[in-house]
């Protein structure tokens, strides 16, 4: 049984706890035991937040556990890990998230043509009524969604 590709790893509490402005795909610099352990899909996002510090932007609380199979010394799993992006990317996002309320969240990674990929946003927190709101309408449309599909029937 052939295996699929390289798993994608999902920060799936981010879109309940922030309302998106913005995305980029960043690169991360990764050692190579944490490559293996990213393909193995032992890594979270779930607390991970990135920064912008002396013109460039580091990823902060991402967890990859440890590549159970590696020769040499493990990483620390929740060290930072710097993100590429272009020079006007990183102005951008440095002027976003000047704001107040606004942050940087990884929303997915991934693997594109063999390179670790992160889905960034700009996020600004969402209070917990718009939190009970966007549950509301979700709920109104899974709702109306099958009412259609039983009247057709």
């Amino acid at each position: 049984m052939a295996k699929d590709g390289p798993p994608t790893i999902q920060n799936r509490k981010a879109r309940h706890d922030y309302a998106v402005l913005d995305s980029y795909e960043a690169g991360i610099v990764l050692k190579g035991s944490e490559v293996k352990a990213i393909r193995d899909g032992q890594a979270n996002l779930r607390d991970a937040y990135a920064t912008v510090r002396n013109g460039e932007v580091w990823l902060h609380g991402m967890h990859v556990s440890p590549y159970s199979h590696a020769s040499t010394g493990d990483h620390d799993p929740l060290r930072a890990r710097k993100l590429l992006l272009h020079h006007a990317e990183i102005a951008e996002i440095a002027r976003k998230t000047e704001q107040s309320g606004v942050t940087l969240i990884p929303m997915k990674l991934y693997f594109s043509n063999g390179r670790a990929k992160v889905d960034l946003a700009v996020a600004r927190g969402k209070r917990q009524y718009d939190k009970r709101q966007t549950l509301r309408e979700r709920d109104d449309k899974r709702e109306a969604e099958r009412a259609l599909r039983g009247r057709n029937r």
